[in-house]
């Protein structure tokens, strides 16, 4: 037999607006009437339809999470804060994946749009603007990481790449190293040209060459092959930094098949500070992203437009700082010989 919220305000002796009220978090309830109709809707294994509240409401109680790959350790800490929030705030989340596959991509946009999810927060580089226009054309608020500008219906979060890249050039500068090399993500997408152009303008502020630019594709792979095409070159820099931690990885276990040791023949320098950074060999230096925080901020900017009556978009910035561990050291002194 199908349980009713009408059954469940009979149970608690309470109104059906009130039972309402708790279930769906809507308005304060006295805590000793909260407590008797979470008893009753125990008591009678009732369960909200919420296909039923989104098509009567035009909304369900879900806010969407697009992310491209749940493999990579730069995500988890961004789900957990964005549910986190989510639930606190009485919602739920909504997570897909593209797996950097644009069909998969345009089959997240439309399960969003099915399930009437309240906002949309976009954390990967591999949805473009046009793809959000899709959402906000059916008036669901989205929130984008490292797009240039906000509007209606659409917040941005931009990453401060340039305060964590000038954090780790100011540290290794401090240490003696003057030639540096970027292993970087690859030259087409979005976020791999903000950080390219954020690592210029830093170096050019120290007075360094900011030439040295090797394209990697922000994999584990991707940073072995950069890093042994570094090793190619006539002269090799004494420190590299990299887009991400996984390509800092690749390119430190490069180096040690080449019986290049990290950090007293090169330094590497990682950035999003993923859980492993300090316990690989030797411990990362990186610049720590704040993904929890990211999380919770992209939340909250969704409910922020959804709350505003123009529901305008606002541009945020998400903190870069460098943890600083035991892959720098001060540049080698003499000229690295290869096997």
């Amino acid at each position: 037999m199908e349980i009713r919220m009408l059954d469940v305000a009979e149970k608690a002796g309470v109104s059906k607006t009130t039972v309402s009220h708790v279930i769906n978090n809507t308005r304060p309830v006295a805590s000793a009437t909260r407590e008797r109709v979470l008893e009753a809707v125990h008591a009678l294994g009732f369960y909200k339809d919420a296909h039923a509240r989104s098509l009567t409401r035009g909304s369900s109680d879900f806010f969407g999470l697009i992310i491209s790959d749940v493999q990579n350790p730069f995500f988890p800490e961004i789900i957990k804060g964005f549910e986190t929030a989510a639930v606190e705030h009485g919602f739920d989340m909504l997570l897909c994946t593209t797996n950097y596959d644009p069909n998969r991509t345009q089959a997240a946009i439309r399960v969003m749009l099915e399930n009437k999810v309240r906002g949309v927060a976009i954390m990967t580089s591999q949805i473009g603007p046009e793809l959000g226009e899709e959402l906000t054309s059916h008036d669901v608020p989205i929130v984008f990481l490292d797009v240039e500008r906000a509007r209606r219906l659409r917040s941005t979060i931009a990453l401060d790449y340039e305060q964590g890249i000038r954090e780790a050039t100011a540290h290794l500068h401090a240490m003696g190293h003057r030639v540096l090399a970027l292993i970087a993500g690859a030259a087409n997408r979005r976020a791999s040209l903000i950080y390219r152009a954020a690592y210029t303008t830093v170096l050019n502020e120290f007075g360094l060459s900011a030439d040295l630019i090797v394209d990697g594709n922000q994999t584990v792979e991707g940073g072995a092959t950069a890093a042994r095409l570094l090793l190619e070159r006539p002269s090799i820099p004494t420190a590299v930094i990299c887009q991400n931690d996984l390509t800092a990885i690749g390119a430190i276990n490069a180096f040690h098949a080449a019986a290049v040791l990290v950090p007293e023949d090169i330094s590497v320098v990682g950035c999003d500070d993923i859980y492993c950074a300090p316990f690989i060999s030797p411990p990362l230096t990186t610049v720590n992203l704040f993904r929890l925080s990211l999380g919770h901020l992209a939340f909250q900017a969704l409910q922020k437009i959804s709350r505003t009556k123009r529901r305008s978009g606002k541009r945020y910035t998400g903190e870069c700082h460098l943890v600083v561990r035991n892959s720098t050291a001060p540049p080698r002194t003499s000229p690295l010989h290869l096997r």
